[in-house]
């Protein structure tokens, strides 16, 4: 019944994008889209805890089929992105025009990701992962809600293509120990290559996977391209498309490639650990910089995936050690952040369109809107930045709870390396969840609380709806999580121990596989925090003397303006910025435009502009002299777009004579 469900979901997709190409019917192909959302989801239930039995396509290349497998952990990550999918696609882009494109883009997409999540051979994993890419790329062009996205997006398709590259060179050493592209062949072919080219193997698997995941250096690509298009394409990105990636980047690690042991192995788990928890802390920093909505939201999903890296990485180092409970508890781990972060950022990136419908800007700005919808869009976008700040009692708090409890119980490693890695780990993971909570505070503080402008209508009701379900689904996975733990019973792989889940709960309490560790209990604290509340209520209350008076706060002898006076996002998180000046390198410009009857003296200004910015670290480095050769290269070839018909005759009789040498050769 599940892969029934999931032939309707891809059936429905296909219509919505025949739909969108042909007829431009925007709404029909946006109800397809969220009705075959809804279908898959269904077929992934369906498949937890034990997974969805095989079925063989008649879609391969040259007539071989392909078969198509939902695993357990496919099923779980899959379900949770579908979840903010079917929102999104319902809401649909915000943008005036590109709606019908959009909507193409975003079927591929969806496409795309559920053939990386099932299929099983290399040839059509590959296709599935570039229709990924694509239709990322085509829902950013469609809505053109920047005047440049055009260079963003073929940016971000730079990098990954770099990513598919390392994945097709993987592909073809594998295929070449394994006489096929057949996933089922490839830990069989991989015990027969030595010890260094496995690792070579795991290296390009990290760079393919890691160039959508957002790991360093490859996050630089997310402000540009997802600050290009609106709230529902990041949702889509971050959600369903990034659990994907991850699914490619774990089941690659752990079932394609059985490393073993060694010091080379060893050095290989530590680098995986030490690039993710890098790029969690240098992506948590940029994010806590950027004054835009999308800009902000999309490092932070970097952020995100670097974190689940790092379980992984965790997971494949306490493996090593043959201590497979630990090594099945980092990797339901990493599950279970996945899951809460692909319903808490698709929540805020809703809410960022619904600020963008309200104002017609992305731009972090006090505006007050949270007022206009309390009960839906505000609490729907408070539930979501809590979760993704690990605040009690959301999704994200039981999470990176469980995260530190697991890099915690590093001290059962027999190696000091690997103790001492797990430790400053966990520190810089620390320093991560600080800045985040800062981030997140600035979010909701900034961007929907405080007085600003007067709007003449908030949100949408339906984005309000869609917001407020989001942020309830949220608190829902956290204050249920006893019980949806049932549906991880046997997603850790099978070398591991399969009854991890369990030991993750004791009764209504979690426990990082025993209770004599540590405990928390998310579903006592949801009832516990109201009446502890009741105790300061009553004393409010005792101590209430009347309304307070308030008065106007002094502003020079003017009339106060809310907008003047407001708290910005600059001002906000300048300090941060002063205190890593070092990784920020930050920058200032002010231009001074005089007024043409102050006859040049500095006195009589008609326009003050002022800018700033911080520096990227990667682009100077990597990427800058790789587009000034490019460009170099075009300049010279230019010649060739001369328009002189002696000068192309004069090519192809050069070619008519090498033709020659080599056919008399």
């Amino acid at each position: 019944m599940s892969n029934e469900l999931l032939g309707v979901g891809v059936a429905l997709w296909l219509a919505a994008a025949l739909i969108a190409l042909f007829l431009r019917w925007s709404l029909g192909a946006r109800s397809l889209l969220a009705l075959g959302c809804v279908s898959c989801g269904a077929g992934a239930v369906l498949a937890l805890p034990y997974g969805a039995p095989s079925a063989h396509l008649p879609l391969g290349i040259a007539g071989q089929g392909v078969d198509f497998v939902l695993t357990p952990t496919a099923a779980w990550l899959m379900l949770f992105g579908l979840i903010a999918a079917t929102l999104a696609t319902w809401l649909g882009t915000p943008a005036a025009k590109g709606r019908a494109g959009w909507c193409f883009g975003a079927a591929a997409g969806l496409i795309g990701a559920l053939g990386v999540f099932g299929l099983q051979d290399g040839v059509s994993f590959l296709v599935a992962w570039e229709l990924m890419s694509l239709g990322g790329a085509l829902m950013i062009l469609s809505e053109s809600l920047a005047s440049d996205s055009g260079r963003p997006v073929l940016f971000m398709l730079a990098l990954l293509e770099v990513g598919s590259v390392a994945l097709m060179l993987a592909f073809l050493g594998f295929a070449s120990a394994a006489h096929g592209f057949a996933f089922s062949e490839f830990p069989r072919a991989a015990l027969l290559l030595p010890s260094w080219e496995r690792i070579g193997l795991g290296l390009l698997l990290l760079v393919g996977f890691g160039a959508k995941l957002g790991l360093l250096p490859f996050y630089e690509w997310f402000p540009q391209s997802y600050g290009s298009g609106s709230g529902a394409s990041g949702a889509l990105l971050s959600g369903v498309i990034l659990n994907a990636a991850y699914f490619g980047l774990a089941r690659g690690l752990t079932a394609w490639l059985p490393i073993g042991g060694g010091a080379g192995v060893s050095v290989f788990h530590g680098f995986i650990v030490a690039v993710a928890v890098v790029s969690a802390i240098l992506t948590a920093l940029y994010a806590f910089q950027q004054e835009d909505w999308r800009c902000l939201l999309s490092l932070s999903s970097a952020e995100n995936s670097s974190i689940a890296v790092v379980l992984l990485g965790a997971s494949l180092v306490f493996d090593r050690d043959g201590l497979t409970e630990l090594a099945a508890l980092a990797w339901i781990v990493a599950l279970l952040h996945l899951a809460g972060h692909a319903l808490a950022k698709s929540g805020l990136f809703l809410a960022a369109d619904g600020f963008f419908r309200a104002t017609a800007s992305y731009e972090l700005k006090q505006s007050g809107l949270v007022r206009r919808s309390v009960w839906t869009y505000g609490v729907g976008a408070v539930f979501a930045a809590m979760s993704l700040a690990a605040m009690p009692p959301q999704a994200g708090f039981v999470s990176e709870w469980f995260m530190f409890q697991t890099m915690f119980q590093g001290f059962h490693l027999g190696a000091l390396g690997d103790r001492l890695l797990l430790v400053i780990a966990g520190a810089g993971l620390a320093l991560t969840v600080a800045i985040a909570l800062a981030t997140f505070v600035k979010v909701i503080g900034i961007g929907l609380l405080g007085r600003g402008r007067t709007f003449k209508s908030g949100a949408p009701v339906s984005t309000g709806l869609a917001v407020g379900s989001l942020g309830l689904g949220v608190l829902a996975l956290a204050v249920g999580m006893p019980v949806w733990l049932s549906g991880l019973t046997h997603a850790a792989p099978l070398a591991y121990a399969n009854d991890a889940a369990e030991k993750m709960r004791d009764g209504w309490l979690l426990v990082p596989l025993t209770a004599k560790f540590a405990f928390i209990s998310p579903s006592t604290l949801i009832i516990a925090m109201p009446l502890l509340a009741i105790v300061p209520l009553l004393m409010l209350f005792a101590s209430w003397r009347g309304p307070p008076r308030r008065a106007p706060v002094w502003y020079g002898g003017r009339e106060q303006n809310p907008e003047r006076v407001a708290t910005t996002a600059l001002s906000f998180s300048n300090a941060l910025r002063t205190f890593y000046s070092f990784v920020y390198r930050p920058s200032t410009q002010t231009i001074r435009e005089i007024a043409p009857h102050g006859n040049g003296q500095p006195y009589f200004i008609r326009r003050l502009t002022f800018a700033h910015d911080v520096a990227p670290i990667f682009g100077p480095i990597l990427f800058g002299p790789i587009e000034k050769a490019v460009n170099g290269a075009a300049r010279r070839i230019r010649a060739l777009q001369s328009g002189r018909l002696d000068f192309y005759l004069a090519l192809i009789g050069l070619l008519l004579v090498a033709i020659l040498i080599v056919a008399l050769l």
